[in-house]
């Protein structure tokens, strides 16, 4: 919850401006809800894509205070977070609303970034894969069936973040990501074959010290920045310093 729609649109402009170069990686930006259609105008024609933080599972109807994924379509957006741990922390997101947020984004053509991870209590009760594959059940399965088709499935990042790490400054250490996104990437093939081909995303204390060590992980495909990315300097330093990693990879 940062930014107003002014601040938003004036700092994707510098954003999109300082990166107009990069092709290297894809980069998103996920403004809060009054802000998305300044940005959306502002990133017109550039390399820069838009999602929206949430949405709500029904189309239409009576539920004050909800956004649609049609409605977000409608204005552009092509992205939207699904169960952010701080939505499952304070607004009683559970696996089941994941799973049914998720199927309403892919009804409508959005490619959901879906959140996952384990809270500190958990992560040193080595309760971490049990909560991971809980968590990835409730979303890849609804009554014992497939909750996607395989198409479906391949238009879905899964974001690992542990909750521990948001915020806190106390990052996961790469072979704590690495074992972590590992098991996610082991546990959704169990899902769906085609899993070796999902994006999983590692979240939580990411900033420009750490990203080269964290995309050097085999599992790690990118990152969900949070607090880092509220500044442009540290935002674009992110953002180079994937490309950079990216670059080395290729040659």
């Amino acid at each position: 919850m940062y930014k107003t729609a002014s601040e938003g649109e004036t700092f994707v402009q510098e954003l999109a401006k300082r990166l107009s170069d990069v092709d290297e990686v894809d980069i998103i930006v996920c403004p809060p809800f009054p802000a998305l259609q300044r940005v959306l105008s502002a990133l017109r024609g550039s390399r820069i894509g838009v999602g929206a933080q949430d949405l709500f599972w029904e189309e239409e109807g009576a539920f004050t205070g909800e956004v649609s994924a049609p409605m977000l379509k409608e204005i552009g957006c092509l992205y939207v977070i699904i169960g952010h741990s701080e939505r499952r922390q304070f607004f009683g997101e559970t696996d089941e609303t994941v799973r049914r947020k998720t199927q309403a984004a892919l009804r409508e053509g959005l490619l959901p970034i879906v959140c996952i991870g384990e809270t500190l209590q958990q992560r040193e009760a080595n309760q971490t894969l049990t909560v991971l594959h809980r968590q990835l059940e409730g979303l890849c399965r609804e009554g014992g069936k497939p909750s996607f088709t395989e198409q479906e499935f391949s238009n879905m990042v899964i974001a690992y973040e542990p909750v521990w790490a948001i915020g806190t400054g106390r990052t996961a250490t790469p072979d704590q990501a690495e074992e972590a996104q590992a098991a996610v990437r082991k546990e959704l093939s169990a899902f769906y074959p085609t899993a070796g081909q999902t994006r999983i995303l590692y979240g939580g204390s990411v900033k420009p010290a750490n990203i080269r060590s964290l995309i050097q992980q085999p599992d790690v495909d990118g990152v969900l920045v949070g607090g880092a990315s509220l500044s442009i300097d540290s935002f674009v330093s992110i953002v180079e310093g994937a490309c950079s990693e990216v670059q080395e990879k290729v040659s």
